[in-house]
């Protein structure tokens, strides 16, 4: 009770004139006005709460499915909705998981976090943070048009406000931004193991379904933005699912935890060929380095299929990513060797850097594009403030869909010219005789017919000992009218596997001698 009356105190009593936030938000707006909706829903699919409560041990009453605390930033009419403040981003916190029934109870959980938040800071700093005025409005109209969307990863336990004031100016240049929190697999929270990061993943994916149910959300233009333990999940989704169009990793983990990539084993350099913009934080001393945060094991490195640019700012640590939490709420003895002006300086660069890179990526913005490739001497950028750093996509990956596009573009009959090339670039690519032979079969079925034979003739010549291969490609020759050849694979198979009684049969209705 304590606690609930000092953060009302708080709220309502006016503080001194000289305090103010230590943020500063040196970048405009966009043109967009923007309004901010919260909606309460569970993913049905998935579970949250035991049959009992882990810490009581009693029954679990209610909805046990798992709670989404959406938040969904857009651009809105102007006037309209409620004016919102920092403060009322933080209420959010007490209730991430839980939704409350009364009123008393959701005030309940809303005070005890945001006292957790400001306990380190004066009273008069608190008043001025809470109330510092932020760009949406609550429940504004939506504005007419459709407009790309970027999904918001959080960062390891954090809510999905994090990041709001990024979010906003998102929204305002013309996205819409959607951010569930970072919770974990149940009640016990998140773990940073594989499990943890696959269950945030599972919401990135919850998300992406919601944004098809939202009039002003256009899917067809999709990016993942992630900080810390949510830039980990973002790229582990951008492998699972190819509707995403690009990825933004604020420090994210997917540097940090090489242990869980390897577990994960589908999270490799050739699933992941969407751009990636990665703004980092300055480099620790070697010396504070665990011992598997290397050069070898690093994934960016290996990332050889996606344009990578990487924005190094000197003056951000791994906590300012987040300005909402990391800025605003930052003790005065936590801003190291640079202040609150230099920290909202370099935030509003890293803001420029996340939208010219998504109005390239996503809207198509050839200005945006031609911005990344500016040397950071002359952006306009303060001098030593950052460091820019791109590699470019090395060209197909070496994946049987990436192979098939290739097919398609340059024509069936390159196919073995082709898989050179791929295997070239990555010796351990290979087809398996199964795999071509069913690939085969399949664009046979479909009439593809000319197709199916540069399929299985390279099949053939991958797997030159396989008797299912040559009789595979005769049965594409027959079908071609093409008798010489069909007679030639099925003598082949046969020479192979002399009980091959397909091929005998084969031959026989060709009306030649096996």
């Amino acid at each position: 009770m304590r606690r609930f009356l000092l953060m009302i105190a708080l709220l309502i009593v006016p503080g001194t004139a000289s305090a103010q936030s230590h943020f500063t938000r040196t970048n405009p707006p966009g043109p967009q006005p923007v309004g901010l909706r919260v909606v309460e829903q569970y993913d049905l699919s998935r579970g949250y709460r035991g049959a009992t409560n882990p810490y009581t041990g009693k029954a679990t009453s209610g909805e046990r499915a798992r709670p989404i605390q959406t938040l969904i930033w857009y651009p809105a009419e102007k006037g309209t909705g409620r004016a919102t403040n920092a403060g009322d981003y933080l209420r959010l916190g007490g209730t991430s998981d839980d939704f409350p029934a009364t009123p008393a109870e959701r005030a309940r959980l809303e005070a005890g976090y945001m006292d957790g938040r400001v306990s380190a800071l004066t009273p008069d700093r608190a008043r001025a943070e809470l109330a510092a005025p932020m760009l949406a409005r609550r429940d504004a109209v939506a504005s007419s048009g459709k407009f790309p969307v970027i999904i918001y990863a959080p960062s390891y336990r954090a809510p999905a406000f994090e990041n709001a004031d990024l979010c906003e100016y998102l929204a305002s240049q013309g996205y819409v931004v959607i951010a569930s929190p970072s919770t974990g697999q149940s009640l016990d929270g998140m773990k940073d193991d594989l499990e943890g990061v696959e269950t945030q993943v599972g919401d990135v994916q919850y998300l992406i379904g919601y944004a098809h149910s939202l009039p002003q959300a256009n899917t067809d233009h999709l990016a993942v933005m992630g900080y810390s333990w949510g830039g980990l999940a973002n790229v582990m989704a951008a492998a699972k699912d190819s509707r995403i169009d690009a990825l933004v990793s604020l420090d994210g983990s997917v540097r940090s935890y090489p242990d869980v990539i390897e577990q994960s084993r589908f999270l490799t350099p050739d699933r992941v060929t969407v751009p990636m913009l990665y703004v980092a934080a300055t480099p620790r001393q070697m010396e504070d380095l665990p011992a598997d945060m290397n050069q070898e094991r690093s994934f960016l490195n290996k990332m050889k299929y996606a344009d990578l640019y990487r924005v190094t700012l000197a003056p951000y640590v791994h906590s300012n990513f987040s300005v909402t939490l990391g800025q605003r709420f930052l003790a005065e003895n936590g801003y190291g060797n640079y202040d609150k002006d230099e920290l909202s300086v370099a935030n509003g660069w890293l803001e420029t850097y996340v939208r010219h890179f998504l109005d390239g990526y996503l809207k198509g913005d050839a200005a945006g594009r031609a911005f990344l490739n500016i040397p950071a001497a002359q952006t306009g950028a303060p001098a030593h403030l950052l460091t820019v750093y791109k590699t470019n996509a090395q060209g197909v990956p070496p994946t049987r869909a990436a192979f098939a596009a290739e097919l398609a573009r340059k024509g069936f009959e390159q196919a073995s010219a082709i898989y050179q090339v791929l295997q070239k670039r990555e010796p351990g690519f290979a087809l398996s005789d199964g795999e071509l032979n069913a690939w085969g079969y399949k664009l046979l079925g479909d009439g593809e017919v000319r197709s199916s034979i540069a399929i299985l003739r390279l099949n053939a010549e991958l797997h030159a000992d396989s008797w299912n291969a040559f009789d595979s490609l005769g049965e594409a020759y027959a079908k071609d009218g093409n008798t010489a050849l069909a007679t030639e694979a099925y003598r082949k198979s046969l020479s192979l596997n002399p009980g091959n009684r397909n091929a005998v049969d084969r031959l026989s209705r060709l009306g030649v001698k096996p």
